[in-house]
Order: structure tokens, then C-alpha cells, then sequence
């Protein structure tokens, strides 16, 4: 399966990047904590050359947190700066203030060198659709400045913000990349709300979630709803569940649509608990 797409707006963002990318001292990449792999843009990465950059994963209060630990240790062993965010956090959003300015101070020592005059640091944000950067953005700011919500493709266009004296930052719009050659990428960004739900049949979304839970967190799974044993019949799972939260049509039949859509949300919404989908080591 590849998913293929590339409105026109994300091309635009991808060429603003790569002009803009010369005015800033360091770029700041968002993740979601639940998928911090899938969630990296490859075509950013290829954009952004040898411009040092931090990982922020966000949403850190919906992703499981023994895993999270495992990816802050996975980069750290990769010498990258990362820290992980729940952007109602004070103490998050100024944990990450501090690796910024870290990463800042070997550019600012050099300008100071050559008797250029201090000035506050530039970091570019940037990151897939849904990942929380306008909320973010906002908590550094401290005022209301980018649009929030709970759907990919809020932000549309860049706009310099400044955080304290500390640094300034460009915004930038959600870019994804032109096509998910790996569907597991595809199905772990539907799952989390990354990518709209239209380009993938959610049905399979769904079931690619169930299967996962049952791996990974079967007494989640068996908590959430109710089930004596989680078994490996993903189509009796469904069933069960549609039963349960009355997702039913006339006739007493399973209304699988619905039952998916009851399964994705309470994913996205932290219902099962603290969930990851991906390892370093995967």
C-alpha cells in the first residue's frame, strides 16, 4: 500500500523552508511522543542539510512513558538534543527553553568573537500536521498567537514569534511528505490523528490498532472494554466492541464504521491510557 498526495500549499511550505532556512541558527523538529519515528518528515530532513536541530516529542501525556524514555535515551546515544513536552506544563515548555538557548550559545559566542553585537537566538519550528505546535508556539509566547485544534492543517502560512529575550522563532505550516511507502507509517499516523481521516479506510485503521493493542497492551485493551480475554480475531473484537458502545443498525447488526470510529477515538483521546506505537529498536 503507498499513500500518495501533496496539496499545493505543502509544496509552497517546503520551498519557504528551504529559503528561509538561511535566517535561523538552529531548527526545532515537533514529533508526537506516541510515534516519534513515523512522525519525522524524511523531506525535511533532506531540506534541512547540516542545520542543527532538537527533537521536541510532543503530547508526552498521551504516549506511554517508559517508552519515552526510551527514545530521549535512544537520542541522546545519537548526540541529538531531545526533550519530551506536554504543552500544558510549565515545566516542560521551559525545559525545552533551556536546550534551545544551549544550542544557541556556540552561535551566539561566535557572533560576539567577531564583535557583532548580541542578539536573540532564531530557531525554525517545524513538524507534521496535528502535533501540537500551534499550542505550543502559543505557551512559549504566552499569549494567543497561532490557531489551535484538533485537526491537521491549521497553520498556513510562517510568522516570526518571539519567546522572551531568549529566542525567536519562524513558524511554520504542517508539511507532510509526498507518499508513505510503508503502510505501517501510514496506519500509526491515521491511528494518532496525524493525517485526515478520509485517506485511509478507517475500518483498517481500526483493526490495525485492535492488533496492536492486543500485542502491546492487552489489559488496556481488556479494561477499556470489558473483555474476559483478548483474543487474536480481530472481526470478533469488532463485533464485541460495536455490541457494547450500541454502534448498532437496524436488525441488531454492528454498525463497523461507527465501531472504528468509537476504537480511533478513544486512541487519540488517551481512553485506553498512556499509549506508544513505535520503539527505537523497531
Amino acid at each position: 500500500m503507498t499513500i500518495q498526495w501533496f496539496p499545493g500549499h505543502m509544496a509552497k511550505a517546503k520551498r519557504e523552508v528551504q529559503e528561509k532556512l538561511k535566517l535561523v541558527d538552529f531548527v526545532i523538529e515537533l514529533v508526537d511522543a506516541r510515534a516519534p519515528l513515523s512522525s519525522q518528515n524524511p523531506m525535511l530532513h533532506q531540506v534541512l542539510n547540516q542545520k542543527p536541530k532538537m527533537y521536541v516529542l510532543m503530547k508526552k501525556d498521551l504516549a506511554d512513558p517508559v517508552r519515552t524514555e526510551k527514545w530521549l535515551d535512544y537520542y541522546k546515544e545519537q548526540q541529538i538534543p531531545a526533550v519530551a513536552v506536554d504543552a500544558g506544563e510549565k515545566q516542560d515548555v521551559q525545559a525545552l527553553i533551556i536546550v534551545a538557548k544551549q544550542m544557541a550559545e556556540e552561535k551566539m559566542e561566535r557572533l560576539k568573537r567577531k564583535g557583532i553585537r548580541p542578539r536573540p537566538a532564531r530557531a525554525m519550528i517545524i513538524g507534521i500536521p496535528n502535533v501540537g505546535k500551534s499550542t505550543l508556539i502559543n505557551r512559549l509566547a504566552k499569549r494567543k498567537i497561532a490557531k489551535t485544534g484538533d485537526r491537521p492543517g491549521i497553520t498556513t502560512n510562517q510568522q516570526w514569534i518571539k519567546v522572551k529575550k531568549d529566542f525567536e522563532l519562524l513558524d511554520t505550516p504542517g508539511i507532510l511528505w509526498p507518499k508513505f511507502e510503508d503502510e505501517l507509517v501510514g496506519y500509526r499516523l491515521a491511528a494518532i490523528g496525524t493525517i485526515k481521516d478520509q485517506l485511509l479506510p478507517l475500518e483498517e485503521v481500526a483493526a490495525y490498532t485492535l492488533n496492536y493493542l492486543q500485542s502491546n497492551y492487552s489489559n488496556m485493551l481488556a479494561s477499556r472494554y470489558q473483555l474476559e480475554e483478548v483474543n487474536n480475531n480481530t472481526e470478533e473484537l469488532m463485533e464485541h466492541i460495536g455490541r457494547l458502545r450500541g454502534c448498532l443498525e437496524s436488525g441488531g447488526l454492528v454498525n463497523l464504521e461507527k465501531t472504528a470510529d468509537v476504537i480511533i477515538r478513544d486512541l487519540r483521546t488517551g481512553k485506553f491510557g498512556r499509549v506508544s506505537l513505535e520503539l527505537p529498536d523497531q
